[in-house]
């Protein structure tokens, strides 16, 4: 499969207790709204900055959104943390980080209904985007990161799944 393009990857279906109940083509997974599972890593480094992104107009869900966290799709059969660990290399080029477990949540709108597992890592090495899927990014501090959230369109399944600890911020 080409970089970017992904509508024929092959997606875990989860049912609303977190459990997988089959798979399906990711582009059917979207046509159909389908309850899949995804992973959410936010970056941050020594200093507590967080990676900000913005993702690609070419993106399946939410195209040209800013992001405070990578990740993605769980494929069928793919471990959360493996999935978590996937994703952060391919869109970030983030490896050999610790990923430390926030939670589980679950997140549903009109365009996707998702149960979701959140990471984070501290990383201060170089960041290399996967062009098909990051427009820009920069490290913010936390209270930028909160400012931004008020000025500019962000992913809100990671503005809500993430509500609490951003709650934790220092402004």
């Amino acid at each position: 499969m080409a970089p970017g393009d992904d509508t024929d990857e092959i997606v875990a279906l989860y049912d609303e207790a977190g459990n997988v109940t089959g798979s399906a083509r990711r582009s059917r997974v979207r046509a159909e709204n389908l309850r899949h599972a995804a992973t959410a890593v936010v970056v941050r480094n020594t200093a507590g900055d967080v990676y900000v992104h913005r993702r690609t107009g070419t993106k399946d869900l939410y195209p040209g959104r800013y992001d405070f966290c990578a990740g993605g799709v769980l494929r069928a059969g793919e471990d959360p943390l493996e999935s978590a660990r996937r994703e952060l290399a391919e869109e970030l080029g983030v490896t050999g980080v610790e990923l430390v477990p926030l939670g589980v949540a679950d997140y549903v709108d009109d365009r996707t209904r998702m149960h979701g597992f959140i990471y984070e890592c501290t990383y201060d090495g170089p960041i290399t985007w996967q062009p098909e899927e990051v427009a820009w990014g920069a490290w913010v501090t936390p209270a930028r990161l909160l400012e931004m959230l008020d000025e500019l369109p962000f992913m809100p399944d990671s503005v809500a799944n993430l509500a609490i600890w951003l709650d934790t911020l220092p402004r």
